[in-house]
């Protein structure tokens, strides 16, 4: 008995079934962004100057060494309580009115032991190379929700009446620029400058020891 030829597959259209394919997993494909931190670097400046005199009481050490330890000014805290103790450096306004340092919108203790002005408190955090990812983020989110914190307390003072219904006024001004982020809105840039300058974010990141 002879045998049936096999029948040939018709391979004409598997190109544009793979190509459909292609298109669909490109269109419904989820891809994951790597998240970072947001900084602002300085413009480059060839100029050499002499950097400003910082007075100690104006620093605030932030250390993470390897054992993921946190250790604020050579004290270990918990880092619960770090976000408090970075308000309170941050709006202590220990400065005197002869110098020119007071601060009357600060709400702090006014210790002399702590920062002038919130424009004069710099933040130093180092951590060592052995820390982990994990440890190093979670204390820069609190140094950050600390400065969010005081610049929503001020955007609330100062405008809260332009968004009577936010919850938080400074990133409400913040979401309503993104949105209108084509057309510029002078009092609107102007309103989140000035929420800024009243707390600039002055955070030093130290390079870690080499061993």
């Amino acid at each position: 008995m002879a045998k049936r030829a096999a029948p040939e597959v018709n391979a004409g259209s598997m190109a544009d079934i793979a190509f459909l394919l292609l298109i669909f997993f490109l269109v419904t494909t989820t891809i994951e962004k790597d998240k970072g931190l947001l900084r602002s670097l300085p413009p480059i400046d060839d100029t050499e100057v002499e950097p400003p005199i910082i007075r100690q009481k104006n620093l605030f050490t932030v250390n993470i060494n390897r054992n993921n330890q946190l250790l604020v000014e050579e004290e270990e805290i918990p880092i619960s309580q770090l976000r408090q103790a970075t308000i309170d450096f941050l709006d202590n306004g220990g400065g005197t009115n002869q110098a020119g340092e007071s601060c009357d919108y600060c709400k702090g203790k006014r210790l002399e032991e702590s920062s002038d002005h919130p424009d004069k408190a710099i933040i130093s955090m180092k951590h060592d190379r052995e820390t982990t990812y994990e440890k190093y983020m979670d204390v820069q989110n609190e140094l950050v929700a600390a400065y969010n914190f005081l610049r929503e307390r001020e955007a609330s003072r100062l405008y809260k009446k332009y968004y009577p219904d936010a919850e938080k006024v400074f990133t409400a001004m913040l979401e309503e620029k993104e949105k209108n982020q084509f057309s510029k809105d002078e009092v609107l840039n102007e309103r989140i400058e000035t929420i800024k300058k009243l707390f600039p974010m002055k955070l030093s990141e130290a390079e870690p020891d080499k061993k």
